[in-house]
């Protein structure tokens, strides 16, 4: 651990000789160049929260984990509205919900995409009957921004199986708004979860 934040340390002092302010001259055009005098609090958190990162991949549905699977559960956060302002104005966000078949030999079956809401009570079920996507295919689901059933703590339970042992599908949800004119978009990726049968 010393020796990734000595890492960052490094880093971080080569981002403080090489940043730069831009100075303006009275006619409002840029005059010069000038490096900065102080390091950046929230560059060098960022850096540090990437390194770690980077090192430490999370170890959820898995960037980086080779194992195959023929069928998981997979429980995934959508934010119907989120909160902003310090009076916690309530933002609507549209929804997808985005599936992929990320073998690219074998076809996967989605079982069920059930809609919850923040108390956990079942909204909808969008697979009326299981689908099919073939190697390296994809689909979604898609919640309106008005639709605001599911609340800030809404989520979905995937499940999928295959006949075959196949790589892991990214199942995730994007997240779409618009603040004061500026877009707000974000992404929650799926976490597998042990479906109880008793």
């Amino acid at each position: 651990m010393a020796q990734i934040w000595s890492l960052i340390r490094h880093v971080a002092v080569g981002i403080r000789s090489t940043v730069a302010v831009i100075v303006f001259n009275n006619s409002g055009k840029e005059d010069c160049l000038m490096p900065a005098q102080r390091p950046l609090p929230s560059t060098m958190f960022l850096l540090a929260i990437t390194v770690f990162i980077t090192l430490f991949p999370w170890d959820g549905q898995a960037s980086g984990d080779k194992k195959l699977s023929s069928g998981e559960t997979v429980y995934v956060p959508i934010y119907s509205n989120i909160y902003t302002g310090p009076k916690a104005v309530p933002l609507q966000l549209a929804a997808v919900l985005s599936l992929r078949n990320t073998d690219p030999k074998y076809a996967i079956t989605i079982l069920k995409a059930d809609y919850y809401d923040s108390d956990g009570k079942m909204i909808e079920s969008f697979v009326k009957q299981p689908i099919e996507l073939r190697p390296l295919a994809s689909t979604y689901f898609y919640i309106k921004e008005y639709d605001k059933r599911g609340g800030p703590g809404a989520s979905f339970l995937v499940r999928w199986r295959s006949e075959k042992e196949v790589n892991h599908p990214i199942i995730e949800s994007v997240m779409i708004g618009v603040l004061s004119g500026h877009g707000v978009s974000f992404i929650c990726p799926g976490q597998i979860i042990t479906d109880h049968t008793d």
